[in-house]
């Protein structure tokens, strides 16, 4: 089991940034992604940005919508996944979830609001 808790969420200004982190703990044997999923106000959940987990190295994937603007990145020290939102714009407004994928299976963090609005 793996569970995750999301920290940081708030309200911004457009162009401002925000920093999401997520804390992990349980049986990470087998971890191969991690990452975050958002689900904006009447839509379905879409992959924001996902870090592929390699046996010697780690790529990073992200959404089109959020290249250039948003970084993923983990700690394996403080067993963390954050992500670096900038210029963020209205359409970025949405729950923001961690995720993690284990052994084939999925696990989701209970989710943070992200509302950019002037």
């Amino acid at each position: 089991q793996v569970q995750l808790v999301e920290s940081g969420g708030g309200l911004v200004q457009p162009g401002g940034s925000l920093r999401l982190s997520c804390a992990a703990s349980g049986n990470f044997f087998g971890l191969s992604q991690m990452g975050w999923y958002r689900q904006a106000p009447g839509k379905q959940r879409e992959l924001v940005a996902v870090i592929n987990i390699g046996r010697d190295v780690d790529y990073s994937d992200y959404a089109d919508f959020v290249k250039g603007r948003f970084t993923v990145s983990r700690d394996n020290d403080k067993d963390t996944v954050d992500l670096q939102m900038n210029s963020l714009n209205p359409e970025d407004t949405g729950v923001y979830y961690c995720y993690v994928k284990r052994l084939n299976k999925d696990y989701w963090g209970q989710g943070t609001q992200v509302a950019v609005s002037s």
